[in-house]
């Protein structure tokens, strides 16, 4: 027996004899409770010893529910009393306060200095410029639409990523779509579909249709061009955006819990209201790379012209390259691409797919970048990046590794009220943003909360320009990757990307100057289908760098010309 077991059957047999004996004696209220307090503990711990499923019950009968019940605050109290303000995840305490600062439009400042470690391994910083300059008003504004596009459409820099109604509670989403009107931006709907919610306040839209078809499908969930049709063409709804994947669980749909869909939500779906709706990891209109360009040309053509892009989580570089070769055998280029990185947030995942796969979004954005300038397409396409943003560096460095534009969720949610209780997928989301509870959804007040995801928005984007100015530039889209500085394990600094060769215009097609990596996926990519064994063997940058280095400085003393790399 455990100390545990003693101390109940100690309890159980000489506490109540004790405690009848003490009523028999003096009827009071202090020997009835402790008669309760006895009777209590012994049913509760004869239910734990012989009927409980769990074996520390069962060994330590009645106190296993004080670990219980502490391991159930255990986020909260990890937040709020053992966490420092740089080393929580996904956001730390200094990432989020700086969020709420700005949504509230109060003083954002630090004293005293910088809690970083400066000389961190990978730590990001800029340098600055003798000279700064003021971003021009001309230059504050991302135009999409390529060559098909006949309604273009210009965007913030920073705008709401998607997340769907069913995802996030009806006032959450009107409040950050009054927000979206607010601030000048625009708000992706989700997979979930274009809600009534979304639409209630007319700010601007991008739709996401994702593997479900949501909004777009007919009673069987194939898709259904009428019903696209009628949505596409609203003036609220600007871009058009397919799913492909999502980089918080890349390679699985979309989950939305059984514990979050209403009767309303399974309406708008076309759904089971008592199952789990996990859509298909495959968007069956788009199966292979040149399928999914003629769908971009059919929705664009149904939309009436408007930009028609999607979305992915970069993994295997060569079905990326395989989608590039589609491109250049068909003529067809999508208006935009949103490459979610594996930092991006979700409210369910599998963990494994969370933790372990998928590319970082600098890492996905400075490839897909390349990418389209080796294939000669990135004066056509736009690069939207998506993925843990939080403050105005975080911004300026995506922009910097590629994109033209950043879309943010979580921060968006933190602006709303989110305190990262990380209760998304039970339904009791304790700020009534992520949760479909009709009395937890009645605490957001829709007005004041857009207010603060306006504040949020032009706070961030304010402090975006005068970061940009501060490195001696008037424009973010003359941002590049080199101007990232990222400290190495050797306490020396590099620029981001210098161990990767970024490509020249056509490299890939004109295939003049290119080996490693590049060279074998490119050959390995067919733009028939989009899987490829992944047979390359990635070896250390800084190796091969080093060693074409090497073979430069053999060559120039030989007197030869070095090979181009």
């Amino acid at each position: 027996m455990t100390a545990m077991q003693k101390f109940f059957w100690f309890i159980a047999s000489f506490g109540n004899i004790f405690a009848l004996y003490l009523v028999f004696q003096d009827v009071s209220v202090s020997t009835l409770i402790l008669l309760i307090l006895t009777a209590s503990y012994s049913s509760i711990g004869y239910f734990d010893m012989y009927h409980s499923k769990h074996s520390l019950n069962r060994l330590y009968p009645v106190v296993a529910h004080i670990r219980y019940f502490l391991e159930s605050y255990r986020v909260e109290i990890q937040q709020y009393f053992i966490a420092n303000d740089i080393e929580e995840q996904p956001f730390s305490r200094e990432q989020r306060s700086l969020v709420y600062q700005r949504a509230k439009n109060v003083r954002d400042t630090i004293a005293f200095g910088t809690q970083r470690d400066l000389l961190e391994d990978n730590y990001l910083s800029l340098w600055q410029s003798l000279h700064p300059k003021v971003v021009t008003d001309d230059a504050k504004r991302v135009r999409f639409g390529g060559p098909g596009c006949l309604k273009p459409y210009d965007a913030s820099y920073l705008n709401i990523s998607a997340m769907s109604f069913g995802s996030l509670s009806a006032s959450a989403i009107e409040a950050l779509n009054l927000g979206a009107l607010k601030a000048g931006c625009y708000q992706n709907t989700g997979e979930g579909g274009a809600s009534p919610y979304h639409l209630k306040h007319r700010g601007d839209l991008v739709w996401q249709i994702g593997s479900g078809l949501f909004g777009c499908r007919d009673n069987k969930g194939n898709f259904n061009p009428e019903s696209y049709r009628a949505m596409a063409t609203k003036a609220q709804i600007k871009m058009i955006e397919i799913k492909l994947s999502q980089g918080a669980k890349p390679g699985h749909g979309g989950v939305l819990p059984a514990a979050k869909i209403t009767d309303e939500i399974a309406a708008i779906r076309h759904i089971d209201k008592h199952k789990d709706c996990v859509s298909p990891a495959v968007n069956p209109e788009c199966t292979t790379p040149k399928d999914l360009l003629n769908f971009v040309v059919k929705l664009r053509t149904l939309s009436g012209g408007k930009p028609v892009g999607f979305k992915l989580c970069i993994g295997n570089p060569v079905e990326f390259l395989s989608l590039c070769k589609a491109m250049i055998e068909t003529g067809i280029t999508p208006d935009f691409i949103t490459v979610d990185g594996a930092e991006g947030g979700t409210g369910a995942a599998p963990v494994e797919f969370t933790n372990r796969l998928g590319m970082m979004c600098l890492e996905g954005v400075y490839f897909v970048h390349n990418a389209l300038i080796g294939v000669g397409l990135r004066e056509k396409i736009k690069i939207i990046a998506s993925g843990k943003t939080a403050s105005s560096f975080d911004l300026l460095a995506k922009i910097a590794m590629g994109a033209d534009s950043v879309n943010a969720a979580r921060t968006m949610m933190m602006s709303l009220g989110c305190i990262q209780s990380r209760h998304c997928n039970t339904n009791m989301c304790p700020t009534g943003i992520a949760t479909q509870d009709p009395v937890r959804n009645k605490a957001i007040n829709v007005v004041e909360k857009s207010e603060r995801v306006k504040h949020f928005h032009r706070n961030t984007i304010k402090n975006f320009y005068e970061l940009v100015g501060s490195i001696g530039l008037d424009n973010p889209a003359k941002l590049m990757p080199q101007m990232l500085k990222r400290r190495t394990p050797y306490g020396l600094l590099m620029s981001v990307g210098s161990l990767i060769e970024p490509l020249k215009h056509n490299d890939l097609v004109d295939e003049v100057s290119i080996d490693g990596p590049w060279s074998a996926w490119w050959h390995m990519a067919n733009s028939e289908h989009f899987y490829s064994e992944d047979t390359y063997i990635l070896s250390p940058a800084e190796f091969t760098r080093a060693k074409h280095a090497s073979q430069s400085i053999n060559q120039t003393k030989a007197g030869e010309s070095p090979p181009l790399s």
